[in-house]
């Protein structure tokens, strides 16, 4: 059985590694961007390679504001686990509040209404916890995410007739949007949710941004080829590297849909940040714990589309 303590500490690492050590594929992906680039753009993301060298060389985090922390859960159909779901949550917000006084990380969650805190990164419906599960396993994935929680997001209901004009048209505006406004930090990788209910879609977005690495495409190979359509065209508004003139907007782009109403095409955007940070950690039944940057959100089990699995 995996010990509450066990998931905690583990947590409580990766945490540390989301915010301090940008992830290998994502800093692949910048610089081959770099090299692309020219002028201010160029300069801001050789900044900001140096900023992620000077992070993991001081062990400190690669960004004063190091957003909203959250965690996806994956667990194995035949894991046990110490305390059950509740056990994991208390083990998921200890973890949390520890982190956010050792690390340090910026103690970011407010109440809505009355702006108090309790100056841990944990309160009400904080940190968020999506739960996904997978068959035939009896292990637990822990990834926790960093992501900013002030902008860098958009939702428009299209319907069916405006196809994949409709999808490129709002993609574009995003962009602009995002780029001229100064609402995303970019480059960055940009996930795109496509069908569901609103709910739904708005959650796939943000999973398509944050729970897949750069390079790896759809495996829907219509699919694929949308999304290397989209990255080309979001670089090519002529935005790069924070707003600056270039063609460094998107590292790379991510669909990820869902059965929907037969009547819309409910679409939202996300777009991840250029302090890309995430971290995963895999608990075996043993206790034994692997980390690695990849999350492996997207099994073909999440994307089944029969009752039954086989």
């Amino acid at each position: 059985m995996i010990s509450s303590k066990t998931i905690e500490n583990t947590a409580y690492e990766i945490m540390a590694r989301a915010a301090i050590d940008i992830p290998d594929d994502y800093r692949t992906g910048i610089e081959f961007m770099v090299e692309q680039e020219q002028g201010l753009s160029r300069f801001v993301l050789r900044t900001m390679m140096d900023n992620w060298d000077a992070a993991t060389e001081d062990r400190r985090p690669m960004c004063a504001d190091s957003g909203l922390p959250r965690y996806y859960l994956k667990i194995g159909n035949d894991a046990k686990f110490e305390g059950g779901p509740v056990g994991i949550e208390r083990a998921l917000r200890k973890a949390t509040a520890q982190a956010t006084h050792d690390i340090p990380l910026r103690p970011n969650r407010v109440h809505p209404l009355w702006r108090t805190d309790n100056n841990n990164n944990v309160g009400i419906n904080a940190p968020e916890i999506d739960w996904s599960f997978e068959p035939d396993v009896d292990w637990i994935d822990i990834t926790t995410v960093h992501k900013g929680g002030l902008f860098g997001t958009d939702y428009r209901m299209l319907f069916p007739g405006d196809g994949i004009d409709g999808i490129k048209r709002f993609f574009l505006d995003t962009m602009v949007s995002f780029g001229k406004r100064g609402l995303a930090c970019q480059p960055a990788v940009v996930g795109i949710g496509l069908g569901g209910s609103k709910d739904t879609c708005m959650v796939l977005g943000k999973q398509a941004a944050c729970l897949r690495i750069v390079g790896e495409p759809n495996p829907d190979p219509k699919i694929a080829e949308l999304e290397n359509e989209l990255k080309t065209l979001g670089n090519e508004i002529g935005i790069g590297a924070m707003g600056y003139q270039g063609a460094a907007m998107v590292a790379d782009c991510h669909i990820e849909v869902g059965y929907t109403h037969t009547g819309g095409m409910p679409m939202s955007v996300h777009m991840f940040c250029l302090s890309s940070r995430r971290a995963t950690a895999r608990i075996y039944a043993g206790g034994e714990v692997e980390y690695r940057t990849e999350p492996n959100w997207f099994t073909p089990y999440m994307r089944r589309e029969t009752v039954e699995w086989s």
